[in-house]
């Protein structure tokens, strides 16, 4: 049995709820007055077992390899592929972003970079010609350009889970695909600028469900005239993250091409996922973006009851196992942010950071603005850790 560090006794716990039930005391409230925090509670079910062949990777343990070969980033998000590339000897010379909030944590973790983004210029890929020329500025009109694209296009017109937010009556519950006015077509502008600036690799990722969006074959035309000008580009490829040291499931569709005749190998998966244990069980302290959130005492009440990996459906949250990867983390809606999981341990959903070190960003990176918008930022991303192992073996192949 894990040793129970810090918590009070089920009993205790209980009657501290209770009080707060009956009397409607905020329990944020009950517990500060007994030098409490929501760490200090506990679920009934606490077994613990040490898990078997735990192999724990982060890029905290990796040394960042010196910058060696340009990059630029499409639709970089917070800067899980940056982060990737950059630990793998990539000098990302232009950050390319739509979403303010987003270059706002691009520019406090990397001020001496290029964000192309709002509020001081469009990020908007759709501008083909605007934004070609801010590009120009930075990597030259050259052609080819001996570097490397990357870029993740936004996922939720192909993604099952952004879509299930909705009602099920509602036009937004299936999912939309390149049908979406906004975002449906932006691979396309990406493929666009590949076309235009013909980099010497790049690099695609979204989510498995686009495979499934493409019953026209757009992608595979748009594919085909990417070849006919010289690129090498395998079969698309299906992986889940938590076979390359990420410790949670995340299914992604990836494309790597190149134009140096031959074409890039996929990293080899582990033989075994990388469970989410250790995560929990690595020190926060100091740890900027680690806000818990304060949840009722009825929310707690009704979360210690749950096993592991069960879910309480009321809130729609999940107790995550600490023997296998986590749930995915996700973005949840442009308004609402992320809604994390629950804490394997604690009856409270994770934190900001708990989510970031599930996605394997490095604890140095801190993301800007309201709490909500974190979690969004660090649902939408790239694992760092993923990122990093493909962009090794681009390099490799270059």
């Amino acid at each position: 049995m894990k040793i129970l560090k810090n918590k009070i006794t089920l009993s205790s716990q209980e009657k501290i709820l209770g009080d707060c039930i009956r009397k409607e005391i905020p329990l944020i409230e009950a517990l500060s007055q007994k030098g409490l925090t929501y760490d200090s509670l506990r679920y009934y079910d606490y077994s613990d077992i040490l898990p078997q062949r735990e192999v724990i990777e982060t890029l905290d343990d990796k040394e960042k390899m010196p910058a060696a070969i340009p990059a630029v980033s499409f639709f970089s998000g917070a800067g899980g592929l940056n982060i990737g590339f950059e630990y793998a000897g990539f000098d990302n010379i232009a950050s390319i972003e739509f979403n303010e909030i987003f270059c706002n944590t691009l520019r406090h973790n990397n001020p001496s970079k290029t964000i192309i983004g709002p509020p001081y210029g469009n990020g908007d890929v759709r501008q083909h010609m605007e934004i070609s020329a801010l590009l120009e500025a930075v990597i030259g009109t050259g052609k080819p350009f001996e570097g490397v694209f990357h870029g993740g296009p936004p996922c939720q017109p192909f993604s099952i889970a952004a879509n299930q937010r909705f009602a099920k009556n509602g036009i937004k519950f299936k999912r939309q695909g390149f049908a979406d006015e906004e975002k449906g077509e932006l691979l396309f502008d990406y493929l666009w600028y590949i076309k235009q600036f013909m980099p010497r690799a790049f690099f695609i990722e979204n989510v498995a469900g686009i495979k499934n969006c493409d019953d026209d074959g757009k992608i595979k035309s748009a594919l085909d005239e990417l070849s006919a000008l010289g690129y090498d580009i395998p079969n698309p490829k299906i992986v889940n993250a938590a076979y390359f040291g990420v410790p949670q499931n995340r299914m992604r569709w990836l494309i790597v091409g190149t134009r140096t005749g031959k074409p890039i190998e996929f990293p080899i998966p582990n033989k075994y996922t990388a469970t989410c244990y250790e995560t929990f069980n690595r020190s926060l302290d100091g740890m900027k973006n680690h806000r818990t959130r304060e949840h009722t005492a009825e929310s707690v009440s009704r979360y210690m009851q749950l096993g592991y990996g069960n879910r309480d459906q009321l809130g729609r949250v999940d107790r995550l196992n600490p023997y296998l990867p986590s749930k995915t983390v996700i973005a949840g809606g442009a308004k609402g942010g992320g809604r994390s999981h629950l804490h394997p341990y604690s009856p409270r959903t994770i934190s900001v950071r708990e989510c970031a070190r599930l996605q394997t960003f490095p604890d140095s990176y801190v993301f800007t603005g309201a709490t909500a918008r974190q979690f969004t930022q660090v649902g939408n991303a790239v694992p760092p850790l993923l990122a990093y192992k493909i962009a090794m073996q681009i390099k490799k192949g270059l």
